[in-house]
């Protein structure tokens, strides 16, 4: 497609108009590898076997927390070609580990103070950055499957978690998603 066609010019976000993403929240996300391409590893016997992209992707998935201090990491699941994982925003006043969803509890684990801002599109962009500069120095060390442009798909989709019920049912989908990896939306044979 050439840049500045009418589909790329009329593609809509997806995004809540008016929403601020950098406030605490949890926030459901699935990154997809550009043109879908099955990278990351397979799936057999319903369970996620990584290649060594998907470790890859698995290690810079896992740093956003040591990036971020106002960033924690809930359920995941590296696919194929794509990832879906649940990442929460606490306040900036106090974060609290390691539970999603603050209850008004202090949970054992650690607290830290005065974070800087975030929001879920920076914790995102600089996920996909880190991981395909690492992806781009493999292809020239280790003979990594070169890609065309880009090695993510442009955007993300995100979902913002509204209580604790969409939580556990998001929390299901994701763990469930290599059982029913023919089922997907993102399955390519």
């Amino acid at each position: 497609m050439m840049r500045g066609s009418s589909d790329e010019r009329n593609r809509r976000s997806i995004r809540l108009t008016g929403y601020d993403y950098s406030q605490a929240g949890a926030y459901f996300v699935t990154v997809c590898v550009n043109s879908r391409r099955s990278l990351f590893g397979d799936i057999e016997d319903g369970k996620m076997a990584l290649s060594d992209v998907g470790w890859m992707v698995y290690k810079w998935w896992k740093e956003l927390e040591q990036k971020y201090s106002r960033v924690l990491l809930d359920e995941y699941c590296i696919m194929p070609n794509h990832m879906h994982g649940i990442i929460q925003i606490v306040g900036a006043d106090l974060c609290v580990r390691p539970n999603m969803i603050d209850d008004g509890q202090i949970h054992k684990g650690q607290t830290r103070r005065s974070a800087p801002t975030v929001s879920l599109a920076d914790a995102i962009q600089w996920f996909k950055t880190m991981s395909t500069n690492e992806y781009i120095r493999n292809i020239k060390s280790n003979s990594w499957p070169s890609f065309n442009k880009y090695f993510w798909q442009r955007n993300y989709y995100e979902h913002v978690i509204r209580d604790d019920n969409d939580l556990s049912r998001i929390r299901e989908y994701i763990v469930n998603n290599p059982v029913k990896w023919e089922e997907d939306e993102y399955y390519v044979q």
